[in-house]
């Protein structure tokens, strides 16, 4: 076999390093028959490398033009699922794996069956912007970009941490609201769940000290209970007598004698009675019929677009009003689809909602998650309507008052600050 004829798999998901790959070269050197023993598998219709990536690396930089044919295997016999199956079981014992590649092609395999073990996030190396980054992680609990990456290794520890004090959101809402769960989640029946990180960021990054927070669309208890594990006051509404009781059963679970205060009703109405003192205005909106929460007529995702907006916009009124000069508010959102397909823009709603309300737009991010089904569901949506794979969410934070009066501070040090917070520097085990 011509050496020539073989391809490198651009689906390889395994990496190897240069030391490792001399070690597979003196291998070969020293026990020739192990080609006979475990040859290269190709695939005859592409000629890609299924099995022996490496071990092709190994014998070109051997210097060889041709091998044995007993040193070769065509797969000649095996469905394409079969094959790439191969790829992944003939890599368990070798070389690094390559995440990426993992999660946006070999998605649809039970990996942990196979014996791959994955990390909570994605491997992207050991390069100087990463450990950049990394001290970046270290002040500011991640780095202050106006792209946050729950993919980073960074985020992910910090995450498990909290998930490891007892966070859970899922409870009190009704199963697989979506299809596939959006990018704030972690998969538990397909219902969106609230990434504790990023409410941890938000609450550190723009309130400074101890602080008084709104939340007109409660939902879960994750924003609750992060802000009253951080030493904050919390207000949250919902209309859901279900999703309250939940939330309330989860904070005694976990948080101390401050507790997170949740009113049931309509936030057009239980806004009214509030002080207006509140430091931060956080939130997480409904994406109108995205998710249907309830049947009742004040629920805005049961409403008409016209209707929901003209509500929305109340709500975002009368909840900038409860905002105390010198507050940031911050909704995190995704833009919504209409029935033909179309975008109906709630990202510039929303910011407008805000800016007629008296707000200036002052920071906008994008929130990029794990890829997760994605490649699975890829195929089907843009081959039927060429539309992207969204993986990401807007970070939209407003400031109510003089701009040029917004001072810097360390985030780390108000962080140190809080009393029982459990697990310290984000660079801690």
């Amino acid at each position: 076999m011509k050496l020539t004829k073989l391809k490198y798999n651009p689906d390889n998901p395994r990496r190897i390093s240069p030391e490792q790959l001399d070690r597979l070269i003196k291998s070969i050197e020293s026990l020739p028959k192990m080609m006979e023993l475990r040859p290269i598998v190709y695939d005859p219709d592409t000629m890609h490398i299924l099995g022996g990536n490496q071990r092709l690396a190994a014998l070109r930089k051997m210097g060889k033009t041709e091998i044995p044919d007993n040193w070769v295997k065509s797969a000649d016999e095996m469905t394409e699922k079969e094959k790439r199956e191969f790829i992944l079981r003939d890599n368990v014992q070798s070389g690094e794996w390559d995440f990426g590649v993992l999660e946006e092609n070999f998605a649809d395999f039970d990996l942990d069956d196979i014996g791959i073990e994955l990390p909570d996030f994605a491997d992207n190396g050991e390069t100087p912007e990463i450990t950049e980054h990394a001290s970046l992680a270290d002040k500011f609990i991640v780095p202050p970009f106006s792209v946050l990456d729950q993919r980073q290794g960074y985020w992910q520890a910090r995450r498990k941490a909290w998930l490891g004090l007892g966070i859970q959101s899922e409870c009190g809402r009704p199963k697989n609201l979506l299809e596939f769960s959006n990018l704030l989640t972690k998969d538990y029946d397909a219902t969106s769940i609230f990434d504790p990180v990023l409410c941890e960021i938000i609450y550190t990054w723009f309130i400074n000290g101890k602080g008084k927070i709104l939340d007109p669309f409660a939902g879960g208890s994750v924003r609750g209970r992060v802000a009253s594990i951080l030493g904050h006051n919390y207000t949250g509404i919902d209309l859901s007598e279900q999703q309250i009781i939940a939330n309330r059963e989860q904070a005694a679970k976990i948080c101390n004698s401050n507790k997170p205060e949740w009113i049931v009703g309509d936030s057009a109405e239980m806004l009214d009675p509030l002080d207006s003192d509140y430091d931060l205005l956080f939130s997480c909106p409904p994406y109108f019929d995205l998710e249907i929460y309830s049947d009742s007529p004040n629920d805005l995702s049961a409403m008409k677009w016209d209707a929901f907006l003209s509500a929305y916009t109340a709500i975002i009124n009368k909840s900038v009003s409860k905002l105390k000069e010198g507050g940031f508010a911050c909704f995190v959102i995704s833009d919504i689809r209409g029935k033909q397909g179309e975008y109906r823009n709630f990202l510039y709603e929303t910011i407008g909602a805000f800016n007629r309300a008296g707000l200036k737009t002052y920071n906008y991010g994008i929130l990029v998650g794990p890829i997760g089904s994605l490649p699975i569901r890829i195929n089907k949506q843009w081959q039927g309507y060429r539309k992207l794979g969204r993986c990401h969410q807007d970070i939209l934070v407003f400031y109510k008052g003089d701009i040029t009066k917004i001072k810097g501070w360390n985030p780390i040090d108000v962080l140190d600050s809080f009393e029982g917070f459990g697990f310290g520097n984000p660079t801690d085990e």
